[in-house]
């Protein structure tokens, strides 16, 4: 691949044309409005400049809604020898390509797993996508060397490449993307009008649930208007647990033994479901999850703190897996929790106190 074209130059759009353009590729920049293409350009992702001719790889990058038209008339045009989408659903955009008339051939549709609570070109990076899944939807009838360009594309952006169906891709990003959005804005908005005395309560816990609470409500609302199907099933499953749940905690008020003991093996039963589940979901570098040991450190907010836990942990030949931080309300400090392979934790833990850590129960 030499050259591509990018028709969207938003967060993911501008991120493939940054990881692109760091590989060498010449990436011209196409948006509704210019001002976006240029700023993608400002920031290095290419020109905003129209190709002279044929280009390798059309990359579209437009909301779910507009893709089978920007595909359809960039195939028209003869922008490129391949093209490809990025959009968050593929089966209808697919079947509203064909409906077009336009040639599938020279078309995959794709969906490279990545994003960030903000939009727009300037929340892009050229690593957004490393070590990510990047879904492929080839048919029987997309040429060999279109599904080609495509692996190389999701190679340059340093990707793992998931060959799916369109629509079983479709089913999946409804149970693990599109439906948690949902979940947790739910969540969140419980929180307006909450007394202040509770939201200073918020303890990493809410911060986790509610941390894609504040993604950009339009641009959910064209993902989840071209993917309503199965989002609403998963939600009705999820319905269905909220109103056996309620039950069983009304069960608990009750002053009947029996229905107390029914109320709180209805609890049981969904949080060892979520327990099952949980461990379902895949670990470091995409193996199964492993259970790390969490060292909790007490940090003040000082400029090079995080820095000097990571050096001492170096310095114990001891690698960090994992990480969060627990601010602590109104103080200028938090909490670091470490998690480490369970055989590093007591040298993690001497050389952390050795060196002047206050350690705390995780």
């Amino acid at each position: 691949m030499r050259t591509a074209v990018v028709i969207g130059t938003g967060l993911i759009g501008t991120s493939a044309a940054l990881a692109l353009a760091a590989r060498g590729v010449r990436v011209h920049l196409a948006d509704h409005d210019p001002d976006t293409a240029r700023t993608a350009a400002s920031l290095g992702a290419g020109t905003d400049e129209p190709p002279a001719g044929k280009v390798d790889l059309a990359i579209v990058a437009v909301p779910p809604a507009h893709v089978a038209a920007t595909l359809a008339d960039a195939i028209g045009r003869g922008v490129a020898r391949a093209y490809v989408d990025v959009a968050s659903v593929k089966g209808g955009p697919r079947r509203e390509l064909a409906a077009l008339g336009a040639d599938t051939t020279a078309y995959i549709g794709t969906h490279p797993m990545a994003g960030k609570e903000r939009s727009g070109p300037l929340a892009a990076t050229a690593d957004l996508f490393e070590g990510r899944p990047w879904v492929l939807t080839p048919t029987r009838e997309t040429d060999h060397e279109v599904l080609n360009l495509a692996l190389e594309l999701v190679a340059l952006c340093n990707a793992v490449p998931v060959v799916m169906d369109a629509d079983a891709h479709d089913r999946a990003v409804a149970l693990v993307s599109h439906t948690p959005q949902l979940v947790s804005s739910m969540v969140a908005a419980r929180l307006e009008e909450a007394d202040e005395t509770a939201v200073r309560l918020c303890g990493q816990g809410i911060r986790d649930v509610t941390r894609i609470a504040a993604s950009d409500p339009r641009m959910w609302v064209e993902i989840l208007s071209a993917n309503p199907g199965p989002v609403a099933e998963v939600l009705a499953g999820i319905a269905a647990d909220l109103r056996a749940t309620v039950d069983a905690l009304h069960a608990l008020e009750s002053a009947d033994v029996d229905e107390r003991r029914g109320g709180a093996g209805g609890i049981e039963d969904v949080l060892r479901r979520g327990n099952a589940g949980r461990e379902r979901v895949p670990g470091k570098h995409g193996a199964a999850p492993m259970a790390y040991e969490t060292v909790a450190v007490l940090i003040s907010d000082q400029p090079g703190e995080l820095a000097r836990i990571f050096a001492d942990a170096g310095r114990a030949g001891v690698n960090i897996e994992d990480v969060r931080i627990e601010h602590a309300t109104g103080q200028q400090a938090g909490l670091v929790q470490l998690m480490v392979d369970p055989s590093a934790a007591a040298a993690l833990t001497a050389e952390l106190r050795d060196r002047g850590w206050a350690l705390r129960r995780p």
